[in-house]
């Protein structure tokens, strides 16, 4: 049987290049159309980009999806939330009954919500059962997972996508639920931005001053305990990382192969996006982002990415709301992308770059 590691492999050696003939032809198009040049900002890059993955100037955002990885996190016997478990699980039935802020949001603008078990402690009816476990090991002890076990959660992020793309979605958003899981993500930050545990860990959702110091303190631990190496992103995934990045990490490099933009959402999201960038640096290109998180990791996530979050309202509730939140804005984008006068049709003379 072919292990994950060499499927894995097979996987990343082959994802393509986006297309800059698309990109630039996208270009072009937002130039002719009857506005000051560059006037959506941001939104226009965005398009730009969703053009270079589709690999032509036509931008289809009809058919959008979020899918949202659960799991539960070992290191949560360490007190670093206020809650425990159970509320993984709380969460997961508000997304299979569709009653969770982002399906209520996805509804709002026309998405599907496709929640996943990656390895809750609690089976949940209704949800993809892609379980690597009943949750990750404690990190602060040891690894979190194997190694093999990470490789597993990849590749089952990269199918979700497969299978989403075969039933005709064209862009997709990744989410989470899971309790402890701004611990794993900070850490996984410390070491892929090689900067201290202090700077890249928050209060999560709501730590007061004391509960962050014990975060820290954990998180400096699971580093010092399981010595991961900062140029193998499988093993710092796999050693300090949740079952619920690993599948987003491998959603991203699904998008990729499969050639669907996958908008980040907040921390958790973004230190798998991370991962899956410095697996295959081609991925950052099939990368959409979404809003900037309040916690202190997320802008040096997305500094390191090279992208631009568009939404800044100190996002902070998961699941994939901040992500969900962009996908309006790309509707209104693309709807002045393709509907909108251009200057030929107006018979007015082009702007033209200004130069001094």
């Amino acid at each position: 049987m072919e292990s994950s590691s060499i499927k894995l492999q097979e996987m990343l050696s082959k994802i393509e290049p986006v297309s800059r003939s698309a990109y630039a032809a996208c270009a072009a198009r937002w130039d002719a159309v009857a506005k000051p040049l560059g006037s959506l900002g941001r939104l226009e890059e965005l398009i730009k980009r969703i053009a270079a993955v589709a690999g032509g100037p036509h931008i289809d955002t009809g058919k959008k999806c979020v899918l949202v990885f659960c799991g539960d996190n070992g290191v949560l016997s360490q007190g670093v939330a206020q809650s425990g478990s159970e509320v993984t699980a709380v969460i997961a039935r508000s997304l299979a009954a569709g009653t969770a802020s982002v399906c209520v949001m996805a509804r709002a603008c026309g998405a599907e919500v496709f929640p996943i078990d990656m390895g809750m402690k609690t089976r949940v009816p209704g949800l993809t059962d892609c379980r690597l476990g009943s949750g990750t090991a404690d990190m602060s002890q040891g690894p979190a997972m194997a190694r093999e076990t990470a490789e597993q959660g990849l590749l089952a992020g990269i199918r979700l996508v497969r299978q989403r793309r075969e039933e005709g979605f064209r862009i997709a958003a990744v989410g989470e639920a899971g309790i402890g899981n701004t611990t794993t993500a900070s850490a996984m930050a410390s070491i892929l931005l090689g900067r201290p545990a202090e700077e890249m860990t928050g209060r999560g959702s709501g730590l007061s001053d004391e509960g962050l110091e014990r975060k820290r303190r954990v998180i400096r631990q699971s580093i010092e305990v399981n010595h991961p190496d900062p140029a193998d992103p499988v093993d710092i995934l796999a050693k300090l990382g949740g079952f619920d990045i690993a599948g987003m990490a491998g959603a991203f490099i699904g998008g990729a192969l499969y050639h669907i933009p996958v908008v980040i959402d907040g921390l958790i999201s973004s230190a798998a996006a991370l991962c899956a960038v410095r697996l295959c640096p081609a991925v950052r290109d099939y990368l959409l982002p979404s809003h900037l998180t309040a916690e202190p990791a997320g802008k040096c996530l997305m500094q390191e990415l090279g992208l631009l979050p568009v939404i800044h309202g100190e996002l902070r509730l998961g699941e994939g709301t901040g992500a969900v939140a962009l996908f309006p804005l790309l509707d209104l984008a693309a709807a002045v992308y393709h509907e909108a006068a251009t200057f030929e049709s107006i018979r007015l003379e082009a702007y033209r770059p200004w130069e001094r």
